[in-house]
């Protein structure tokens, strides 16, 4: 089998199962793109099997601490190995995120399942050239009545792989209705946006229903409504939802009809709405989607995070809730809470910790691997007037 061998001092002998470009000594046996090879130490002893993409700056990602290909018998075996986690983890087996791309020595593949409809993603080369096992596989084991691809990631393109949503299995199911906490969703997974709801952020939206009962909430950043809806059903007094995106405002409104509740969808820019609003709130909920992809962008993605937090507190009153959101691997949990401690300072206001929040179970963090870990989340409570 062709192979690399590994430089010292490298990330993989720390616990990471990535290869960068700049810790190979050295490639033998001309590997192809997406092929499954070799890896070694500086003194030739083996360090398992990965697969190869010379063309990405990751080229090699570990998938297995021995000899391994990629046939049906590994990918049966891995995916049984995921969902017998989610079924052990407590999480509603039938909505929740079923492969979790490394969390599940799977590099590069994310599903989603939506009762009777899955979601797929392969992200990485190797991944790709083998998607039609991994639907036969997901086909066996969890019987879908559709699979629907949604490579129309960013990351993508370090792949080499063309952008690419369709249909690989059944029929377009259309517009469905799912319930989460209570809460009925109406969600498009073939033309809607993402792969449908944001099922990490399905604990969360639980979080939030405790404190609202009546309160006056502004949910910016709102996507298809899920804190805004959360905090309707709870017995919010009134619930402003804010977003950019006029799909997600139809989405936000349909949901909303949907579960007998009433929300001020508002389509505008959430800076601009926050730099602008007259109104005081209860409650404000934060979750924009990522501000940066890369650490060159870090320094700006804080400073517009850091923009939100000012005009947030200051529009809450006294004793108010400020819940916040970030899904940026590069911004790390500590840095994200320093942003707020900055803003509060600038906004001379004192705040209390109240709840940390994080991915749900059915997308595992690996500690040795922390790129797995990309949601982090903060509620916070005004302390009194000092």
């Amino acid at each position: 089998m062709p192979g690399i061998i590994i430089k010292p001092r490298s990330r993989i002998f720390h616990g990471h199962d990535w290869v960068y470009s700049s810790e190979i000594l050295k490639t033998f046996g001309n590997p192809e793109p997406g092929e499954v090879i070799s890896m070694k130490d500086y003194k030739d002893r083996p360090l398992g099997s990965a697969i190869y993409n010379p063309e990405s700056q990751i080229v090699a990602r570990r998938i297995s601490r021995r000899k391994q290909k990629l046939d049906a018998e590994f990918f049966t075996r891995r995916i049984s190995q995921a969902i017998e986690l989610r079924k052990n983890s407590g999480v509603n087996i039938d909505l929740c995120r079923i492969i979790w791309s490394e969390s599940d020595a799977l590099p590069g593949v994310i599903v989603d399942r939506y009762e009777d409809h899955l979601v797929l993603q392969t992200l990485t080369l190797a991944m790709e050239k083998n998607k039609q096992i991994i639907i036969d596989v997901l086909v066996d084991l969890l019987a879908p009545k559709s699979i629907i691809l949604r490579n129309d990631s960013p990351m993508l393109k370090a792949e080499g792989i063309e952008p690419n949503i369709s249909m690989v299995y059944g029929e377009n199911p259309g517009p469905f209705t799912v319930t989460a906490n209570g809460i009925i969703f109406e969600i498009d997974l073939l033309d809607g946006q993402k792969t449908g709801l944001y099922l990490d952020q399905l604990d969360a939206h639980a979080a939030i229903m405790k404190y609202a009962k009546g309160k006056r909430v502004l949910d910016c950043f709102c996507n298809q409504g899920g804190f805004a809806l959360a905090c309707a059903m709870a017995g919010a007094e009134s619930v402003t939802a804010v977003d950019i995106s006029e799909s997600a405002i139809e989405a936000t409104k349909k949901n909303a009809e949907l579960n007998g509740v009433e929300i001020n969808a508002i389509k505008q820019n959430a800076f601009d709405f926050l730099s602008n609003c007259k109104e005081k709130y209860d409650i404000v909920i934060l979750d924009p989607p990522s501000f940066t992809r890369n650490k060159k962008t870090l320094n700006d993605a804080m400073r517009g995070y850091k923009e939100i937090h000012l005009r947030g507190l200051k529009l809450l009153e006294d004793n108010g809730i400020m819940s916040t959101y970030c899904c940026s691997h590069h911004a790390s949990r500590e840095l994200f809470l320093k942003n707020v401690v900055s803003a509060s300072v600038d906004a001379k206001r004192t705040v209390r910790l109240i709840e940390n929040h994080g991915q749900r179970l059915d997308h595992p963090i690996l500690p040795a691997i922390p790129e797995t870990e990309y949601l982090k989340g903060f509620t916070f409570q005004l302390t009194p007037s000092r």
